[in-house]
């Protein structure tokens, strides 16, 4: 159950300490700054900032960060990498709902030059997104292909489970995970 918020705390003005995080499924140490930088740069931050300043964001900002939570839910999750690598109308699905919010930021800017730069590098990051997918499913068969020589299929692992079961940091820090799992084919002898 979530504890009520003090009424002090929603009179006080919105400041980078006190903000609630507004990235939807951002479940992680993982700030909104932090996350608004890896997609889309310090720069954007800032204008996101001083946009807050000026009142002129709100329902954008949370399109927005609507957008950025479904990258990075899909970026942390390699079930929903897996789901989407494997399922190209619900990725196709996902990509222009991300596209229609971004649309629909550019037509409240009313001309904006700080929402300009801000929509473009958001359809910068879903561009990104979506070629990262095409350049997953190439580079998986590529590599399938040269490892299936030296030991037996079941024994190259790019599903969800194997990757994050091989994930060194036990810390929700583990942004990065394997891209393939190999196992050998025997298990080694114990004397």
């Amino acid at each position: 159950m979530n504890a009520p918020l003090s009424s002090e705390l929603i009179k006080l003005p919105p400041t980078e300490s006190n903000r609630l995080r507004e990235i939807p499924y951002n479940y992680t140490s993982f700030s909104d700054k932090e996350i608004v930088i890896r997609f889309l740069g310090h720069d954007i931050w800032d204008i996101i900032l001083e946009l807050r300043s000026e009142r002129k964001t709100g329902r954008s900002a949370k399109m927005l960060f609507e957008v950025l939570g479904d990258l990075w839910v899909v970026k942390r999750n390699p079930y929903l990498q897996d789901d989407l690598l494997e399922n190209k109308k619900r990725l196709n699905m996902l990509l222009k709902a991300m596209r229609h919010r971004v649309q629909s930021i550019e037509d409240r800017s009313f001309g904006n030059m700080k929402a300009a730069q801000l929509t473009k590098a958001a359809r910068t990051a879903i561009d990104e997104f979506e070629l990262e997918f095409q350049q997953v499913k190439k580079l998986r068969k590529k590599v399938f292909s040269s490892l299936k020589k030296y030991t037996k299929k079941h024994n190259i692992q790019f599903d969800g489970l194997a990757r994050v079961s091989h994930v060194t940091d036990a810390t929700d820090w583990r942004v990065e995970l394997p891209f393939v799992v190999v196992n050998p084919d025997k298990s080694p002898k114990l004397h």
